[in-house]
């Protein structure tokens, strides 16, 4: 990786782990377009040894990634929606929010989670880039700007709306590529005693548990609280409190205020003594990964292929962008998986990008009765095989493919 890092300016040279040449996660293919050349960009992973910011380059333009078409619409998983409402009962109660009280969501999506708030009463407004999931917002009555959010675009928000008490960025802080603007955005926005949440998927998580598939070219930042606690406090904001989650993985929540606000809460002390104890601070624990990654791969690829040896068919749930990842990082393809399902119909008929295995509607599985399901977006484990708990009625099992393959009884 050239040039220097996106958080604090400092060169990059300690590699991480590289994933070849991949296209983009989610750039998922039309029929009449299987013919046509498809743009591969490098997924390489840098670790910077100042801030400690993990990250690859920003090979392609934020507007090719994030684009009109975009696919990803968070309300097709249940799981996140009760996420996301337990998520808003909880910040209403705790931080006293009423009806004069405004809420904005940065990557806001398709609305799923600022509904919360404004059945009951908040005043609430989204800031989503993808005109796809933007509209869906729109049409729930959420007011969302389709737009990128930095620091111009919040203070256009705060002269029309007022500063927010509550700013919510769920899985979007690790997608944006100028990371110094959009947080410097978040500092502008937010009330002198406000709060902002921020989620994203822990760094220290994916190292523990060889959660490379985690990685695609929408992620542009790979972020601990060492590392984002550098970022925020050079726009004059601080983290006071965190909550470890289990989503994507493992995740962190942090709870982020204008410095000297609030006081500094003991859950953000004893998760950066984590972090040390674990050498996210040093190389060490960096330059071993890659070839963890590469067992990994061997695994996985040793399993699909005695499966196939013994004729079973074998195909994926859920055509998620680590999916992808997985697949074109492995080389997987319809030699070794048929095709994959997923509940969202606006992939369902498309094709995955670089595998190309054709993504069909739930029912197929029921026709076509495979032995072995290997579920991509793992992370929704417990809530696919209890939606699909009927497939075991012809012996069908559930996989988790990484850190190595895994059947689930």
């Amino acid at each position: 990786m050239s040039g220097s890092c996106r958080s604090c300016g400092a060169s990059l040279a300690q590699s991480v782990v590289d994933l070849g040449t991949q296209p983009l996660s989610n750039a998922y293919i039309a029929p009449s377009r299987l013919a046509a050349m498809e743009p591969t960009y490098p997924l390489h992973v840098f670790v910077c040894t100042v801030c400690w910011l993990v990250q690859i380059d920003a090979v392609a333009e934020r507007e090719e990634i994030f684009g009109d078409d975009y696919a990803y619409f968070s309300s097709y998983s249940t799981t996140w929606l009760e996420h996301a409402k337990a998520y808003a009962e909880r910040m209403i109660a705790e931080r006293e929010l009423h009806a004069r009280s405004l809420v904005v969501e940065l990557a806001s999506n398709d609305g799923y989670l600022l509904r919360w708030f404004a059945e009951r009463g908040m005043r609430v407004h989204g800031v989503e880039p993808t005109a796809s999931t933007a509209r869906a917002a729109l049409d729930l009555g959420i007011p969302t700007t389709v737009e990128f959010f930095g620091v111009d675009l919040a203070r256009t928000l705060v002269a029309a709306h007022g500063r927010a008490d509550l700013v919510v960025a769920n899985n979007v802080l690790a997608h944006v590529p100028d990371i110094n603007d959009f947080v410097g955005g978040i500092a502008e926005l937010l009330a002198p005693a406000g709060v902002a949440t921020i989620e994203f998927p822990h760094l220290l998580e994916l190292l523990e548990r060889i959660e490379y598939d985690t990685i695609y070219h929408e992620h542009f930042s790979y972020l601990s609280l060492i590392s984002a606690s550098a970022i925020f406090e050079r726009h004059g904001l601080r983290v006071v409190d965190v909550d470890r989650l289990p989503t994507h993985g493992g995740s962190l929540r942090l709870h982020v205020t204008h410095t000297g606000s609030h006081p500094v809460g003991e859950r953000v002390t004893s998760l950066f003594e984590r972090e040390r104890a674990f050498g996210l601070d040093g190389v060490e624990v960096y330059r071993g990964f890659a070839e963890r990654v590469r067992a990994s791969k061997f695994a996985l690829l040793e399993y699909l292929i005695a499966e196939r040896r013994k004729s079973r068919r074998v195909v994926g749930y859920g055509a998620a962008a680590k999916g992808n990842t997985l697949f074109n990082y492995c080389g997987i393809r319809d030699d070794l998986v048929e095709f994959v399902v997923d509940r969202n119909p606006h992939k369902v008929g498309l094709y995955l990008p670089g595998s190309h295995l054709p993504i069909r509607a739930l029912e197929a599985i029921d026709r076509e009765r495979p032995d072995v399901i290997v579920i991509l977006p793992w992370n929704l484990a417990a809530e696919v095989t209890e939606q699909m708990a009927y497939v075991r009625e012809w012996g069908a099992r559930f996989v988790i493919p990484i850190p190595e393959p895994r059947e689930i009884p």
